[in-house]
C-alpha cells in the first residue's frame, strides 16, 4: 500500500463563532495559508462536526483550510438544536460564512452527507465553487435513506443492523427512524443518552471493512455522550426523518447546474461502502459526465486506509490545477 503523506501537525490560524441568525451560532476555524488557495471542509452527518483529524488531508503551504461545525453539531450553540435547522439553512450559512471571510470562491472537500450539502451548495451557487472532491456519496433521495436505515446494510454487518434495530419495539420496525428520534427527545437524560448512543454506534460500525466493538468505542471516547457523536444522533435522525428537506431526486435532477458551470469534480468511493453504496457515486457520475470516478478498496470512513490514499492525491492534483 502506498505512504499516506498525511499533515497531522496543522493548527489554526483563527477560530470563532458567526451568528448566523435563527439563534444558530457557528463555530469555524482557519489553518494553513491565509494566502492560498480556499478549501471548506464540509462534514457528514448531519451534526457530526468536525475535528482536529480533518485537517489532515490539506497541504498547510498550499492550502487555506477551513472548517466550521453546521447548526447544532458539535461546537456550534445552542447543542443539537433542530430550531430553523435545514439543508436550506445549511447553505445560507455557507455562503454568510465565506462572505464574513472575504472568500469570493472556494473549493469543496465533502463526504457522506458533507457530500450532499456540498453538491446542494454548488447547484445554488455554482459561481462560488472552483472545484470539488467528494467522498462516499450520499444522494439524500427516500431510497437512499430507507437502505441506511431500513436494514440494507443488513447484507454486510447484520452484527450491526441487529443491535441497532434490538431497540425498537417490533410494532415500529417499519419506521426505525422516527422510534429512534422520539427516544432521544425524551426528557429523561438516560433515555434520550441510550438511543443517542446506539444511533451512533451503527453509524460508526459501518464505517471500515473491519470494525470491532473495541474500534467503535475508540472512536466514540471514554463518554457515551461525546458531542459530536450526539449531535449527529439527533440531527441526522430529524434530517432523514424529512427527507433531508429536498424535493424529490433533487441532486440529480439538477447536477447539469454543477456540469454547466464547468466545476471540476472528482468522487472518491469506497468499493464496499455499506453505509452509501457505491451505486449513488455511479449515478452522480453518470450526472456529471466530465466527473472524474475513483474507487478504492474500502468502506465508507475517510479514515479507511486506501480511502485516505485516494483522498490525499485527489487534493495534491487538485492544488497543481485549482487557481486561487
Amino acid at each position: 500500500m502506498k505512504r499516506m503523506k498525511l499533515f497531522p501537525k496543522i493548527r489554526p490560524y483563527r477560530h470563532g463563532y458567526l451568528n448566523v441568525g435563527d439563534g444558530h451560532k457557528l463555530y469555524y476555524e482557519l489553518c494553513g495559508n491565509p494566502k492560498g488557495k480556499p478549501v471548506l471542509y464540509v462534514h457528514g452527518g448531519p451534526g457530526a462536526g468536525c475535528s482536529e483529524k480533518d485537517r489532515q488531508f490539506f497541504n498547510p503551504k498550499a492550502w487555506n483550510i477551513i472548517l466550521f461545525d453546521q447548526r447544532g453539531a458539535n461546537r456550534s450553540k445552542p447543542f443539537g438544536s433542530l430550531k430553523a435547522n435545514t439543508t436550506w439553512k445549511l447553505v445560507s450559512d455557507i455562503r454568510q460564512l465565506l462572505r464574513f471571510l472575504n472568500i469570493g470562491k472556494v473549493f469543496l472537500f465533502g463526504g457522506s452527507w458533507g457530500s450532499t450539502l456540498s453538491l446542494v451548495y454548488a447547484i445554488k451557487h455554482p459561481g462560488t465553487v472552483t472545484g470539488m472532491l467528494l467522498r462516499g456519496i450520499f444522494l439524500g433521495r427516500k431510497e437512499d435513506i430507507l437502505y441506511t436505515y431500513g436494514g440494507g446494510a443488513e447484507d454486510y454487518f447484520p452484527e450491526a443492523w441487529e443491535r441497532f434495530a434490538s431497540h425498537v419495539p417490533q410494532r415500529y420496525r417499519n419506521d426505525v427512524i422516527s422510534y429512534y428520534m422520539r427516544q432521544m427527545q425524551s426528557k429523561n437524560r438516560k433515555i434520550s443518552n441510550k438511543f443517542a448512543f446506539e444511533f451512533a454506534y451503527y453509524e460508526l460500525s459501518l464505517l471500515k471493512l473491519k470494525m470491532t466493538h473495541r474500534d467503535v468505542m475508540k472512536i466514540m471516547g471514554k463518554k457515551s455522550s461525546h458531542p459530536g457523536h450526539k449531535s449527529m444522533a439527533i440531527i441526522e435522525s430529524y434530517y432523514m426523518k424529512n427527507n433531508c428537506f429536498l424535493p424529490k431526486n433533487y441532486i440529480l435532477s439538477n447536477a447539469r447546474r454543477v456540469a454547466k458551470a464547468k466545476i471540476p469534480v472528482t468522487i472518491v468511493q469506497g468499493r464496499y461502502d455499506a453505509l452509501c453504496p457505491p451505486a449513488q457515486a455511479w449515478l452522480l457520475h453518470k450526472a456529471l459526465p466530465k466527473s472524474k470516478l475513483v474507487f478504492a478498496i474500502s468502506g465508507h470512513g475517510s479514515g479507511d486506509s486506501p480511502l485516505t490514499v485516494k483522498l490525499v492525491e485527489e487534493m495534491k492534483r487538485f492544488g497543481r490545477t485549482i487557481k486561487n
